[in-house]
């Protein structure tokens, strides 16, 4: 199973993305802007989602927000 991100790039441990939309992050005040780049993704199981660190958060993104940076 290949992880795409929403150009149909193929992601890869270690790669940073860019935000396409602005996201409302569930349990964090402040949200994740468009064209913030989030370096050092990890990939899970399931091709359709991220795990990255946003600040001192561990959060897990979808990625059809999310572009190759």
């Amino acid at each position: 199973m290949e992880t795409k991100d929403s150009n149909g790039n193929i992601l890869g441990d270690g790669d940073n993305v860019h935000v396409v939309k602005d996201l409302k992050i569930k349990g964090m005040s402040k949200s994740l802007k468009r064209g913030n780049v989030i370096k050092n993704i990890r990939l899970t199981n399931n091709p359709q989602e991220v795990e990255c660190r946003v600040g001192k958060a561990q959060i897990v993104l979808k990625t059809q927000f999310l572009k190759k940076a």
